[in-house]
């Protein structure tokens, strides 16, 4: 007879306790090539999340300004205008623009992450794939670029480094976030686990055409989330973006082939996984618009790591290592002397000869 193993309702809980919040996912579109007006429709969503009780509220990748699908279709010598438009709406950080992101996620006293196309403050024409989270009171606490841009994005973004490869801390749990094709890299997926990540984000566009032939995009985007929620054993909060007729439009350049081909693309999908690997939200896909929000217990981790720690009791650190590099890498490094410039002398008026 097998014995029946039961725990009184009775105990008072003794112990740890572990961060509960209410995540929401925004599925959405931009306002095409218009950040500022983009930055609007944020501000709207973001109060709309809020009003549902959201703690943490996520956009999809370069959802500011916009993710260029172009470059996935269009031919180089083509995209130059596109190229330009972009740059003029990307976001600088910092900048007003910044700003104003910094602002909504003060005021609404939520946890924001959002994907931008972020422009160098620098290099005038350079531009990474970057995602920003921002705690409740407005602060930049995570700034991640893309490490190596996918496919035709080489044609619009530079490589970002491994000094953005981390985990953040949080009253709501430890977050990390991966863009897109990041969390196909088994590598880059390990070094947020190893980082203690209990919180994942993963960010997407609304479609990825790699082929003439209409994409499996929400086929391949739900084994991904669910996959690192499993393996990781932490919530996933996976958030794509939609595309509207106007985006449609105005990449087609009056093509109606290309028009056409654009409207039936695989889209991609937005969802929220817990740590056995099941959603535990609604579901959106086939370029759908809405919020989805899941309530996440950080504690609903322990029992599923307690089975299966990759990055602790279930893993051979003698056998395997993993070395990460975190130096930031910037374009030149310049060592000066003590010594007075001779690059420039100032004009001064002569001293009158006696």
């Amino acid at each position: 007879m097998a014995m029946e193993m039961k725990m009184s309702k009775d105990i008072p809980f003794v112990g740890d306790k572990l961060p509960k919040f209410r995540a929401a996912a925004v599925q959405t579109s931009p306002v095409f090539l218009n950040r500022d007006a983009t930055i609007d429709k944020i501000e709207v969503k973001v109060k709309e999340a809020k009003d549902n009780g959201a703690d943490l509220v996520v956009f999809p990748e370069s959802f500011v300004p916009t993710f260029p699908v172009w470059c996935l279709f269009m031919p180089p010598v083509d995209q130059h205008p596109f190229y330009k438009r972009l740059f003029e709406n990307s976001v600088a950080v910092p900048s007003p623009s910044f700003y104003r992101l910094q602002r909504i996620a003060r005021e609404n006293k939520v946890f924001l992450s959002i994907g931008i196309c972020e422009k160098s403050t620098e290099n005038f024409g350079t531009m990474w794939n970057s995602n920003l989270l921002f705690d409740r009171d407005g602060n930049l606490i995570g700034h991640h670029r893309k490490l190596l841009p996918t496919w035709g994005e080489k044609l619009v973004w530079s490589f970002g480094n491994g000094s953005s490869l981390n985990v953040h801390d949080t009253e709501i749990g430890r977050i990390g976030a991966l863009i897109c094709g990041e969390n196909s890299n088994t590598l880059a997926r390990y070094t947020m686990v190893a980082q203690g990540e209990q919180v994942h984000i993963s960010i997407y566009p609304p479609c990825w055409p790699t082929a003439r032939a209409k994409s499996n995009y929400y086929d391949c985007l739900r084994v991904r989330t669910c996959a690192h929620a499993f393996e990781a054993k932490v919530f996933n909060i996976c958030c794509s973006a939609s595309i509207d007729a106007d985006a449609i439009e105005q990449m087609s350049c009056g093509d109606p082939e290309v028009k056409a081909w654009l409207e039936d693309q695989g889209f991609a999908t937005t969802m929220i996984v817990g740590p056995n690997g099941q959603p535990i939200s609604d579901i959106l896909k086939d370029n759908e618009d809405g919020i989805v929000y899941a309530d996440c217990d950080i504690a609903n981790e322990i029992t599923m790591k307690g089975i299966h720690d990759i990055a602790g009791a279930y893993q051979r650190f003698d056998v395997f290592q993993l070395h990460v590099n975190k130096a930031d890498r910037g374009p030149a490094y310049f060592y000066n002397d003590t010594g007075a410039s001779r690059e420039f002398i100032p004009f001064e008026e002569e001293e009158p000869i006696e």
